[in-house]
């Protein structure tokens, strides 16, 4: 096996390393608004508003005008590509407005799952890789200095096969080394549906041989670990599974799992709420970060849905409750910060979607 290679140049090294540990600084975590025109549909359906460009605009501007002290919890938003070149009422650029907070403006850069052919029960890649150059270089130029790249995996009696596993980590890989060339900061997003009757066990196991799979990929393509951050899922039991577990409970497989696969390296790890309630996503995360072991990385989070049902439903798509639906924001933001120093009081932040499921059936965006 050869053995000839090259790192990235040190200033390449030095701007990614600086782009990634500010994203995990203590205390901060990531906003992912990078809902797609159907799933932003979605969400505004369930609030009685059409799919609209300017209700879509409307929304993302509460969230990017929410008052400066967001910066103080959020680090980074990631964007979709629309939300990029949107402005608020008053002509500025949504990206100007997070470089006002201090936030970093980030970009989903897939192009959405598509069946992956001859695999067992539905199982699927991501697709996206054609231009991602291009692409990356452009939203760099734009203001974009990380991205978000999501694979979907499910654990089922015959899956993830080895197929999934295999081609899900090489995409992954190819998509941060591509990136990486842009100056742009790599989140790898291998995500385990929480779909299933599965227990904690079970989950935990697929999620370390999943993460073994993606870091020995990246490692092949010579991805810069310094520079990148990892976006799981938290070890939990599948939604219907007969046996529930603790915030403990999960705490413990989640850090097993990362301290078996995950090398030091990496400056953080940014979970996905996977479908969790809001409330549930904070106390987890809280949970890991308390949970005594060897944690090398920051741990912190990387959240859609968790962060942002009650802001939906605060606002309703009304003009006059802007400030009702921002004030939902801050609170589940700061509840977040403290989860990530492992000072979350579990129950001390209520929201009018704090208690409620947000699991989506087979996910996509």
């Amino acid at each position: 096996m050869p053995t000839t290679w090259t790192y990235p140049d040190q200033a390449l090294q030095d701007e990614l390393r600086k782009i990634a540990n500010a994203i995990v600084a203590p205390g901060k975590g990531i906003l992912a608004a990078d809902e797609s025109v159907s799933t932003m549909g979605k969400r505004l359906a369930d609030i009685g508003a059409e799919n609209t460009d300017e209700n879509r605009r409307k929304y993302r501007q509460l969230l990017f005008t929410t008052c400066p002290t967001l910066g103080d919890y959020v680090s980074g938003v990631i964007l979709f590509h629309e939300t990029v070149y949107q402005k608020s009422d008053d002509g500025t650029p949504f990206v100007e407005l997070l470089k006002q907070r201090g936030i970093i403006p980030g970009i989903k850069v897939d192009t959405g799952v598509v069946p992956l052919f001859n695999a067992t029960n539905e199982e699927c890649t991501t697709q996206g890789l054609d231009d991602l150059a291009k692409r990356c270089a452009q939203y760099k130029k734009d203001g974009c200095h990380f991205a978000k790249w999501r694979c979907v995996l499910k654990i089922s009696a015959n899956t993830p096969s080895y197929q999934a596993i295999l081609e899900n980590a090489n995409v992954l890989a190819r998509y941060a080394s591509i990136c990486q060339a842009n100056r742009i900061v790599p989140i790898v997003e291998p995500e385990i549906l929480p779909d299933g009757e599965h227990d904690l066990e079970k989950c935990q196991k697929v999620t370390e041989t999943v993460l073994a799979f993606v870091y020995k990929a990246l490692a092949d393509h010579n991805v810069f670990l310094e520079g990148t951050l990892l976006k799981p899922n938290m070890v939990t039991p599948g939604q219907s599974a007969k046996t529930k577990a603790s915030a403990e409970e999960i705490a413990k497989a989640t850090v097993t799992a990362l301290s078996r696969t995950v090398p030091p390296a990496v400056p953080g790890v940014t979970f996905l709420s996977g479908g969790q309630s809001e409330e549930e996503a904070s106390v987890n995360l809280s949970a890991i970060n308390s949970f005594q072991g060897k944690k090398p990385w920051a741990l912190t989070f990387s959240y859609g849905r968790a962060l942002q049902a009650s802001v939906l439903r605060a606002w309703g798509a009304k003009d006059e409750n802007v400030k009702a639906g921002q004030n939902e924001l801050l609170k589940r933001a700061k509840a977040n910060s403290e989860a990530s120093l492992g000072k979350y009081v579990a129950g001390s932040v209520s929201g009018t979607g704090g208690d409620a499921s947000l699991f989506i059936k087979d996910h996509a965006y």
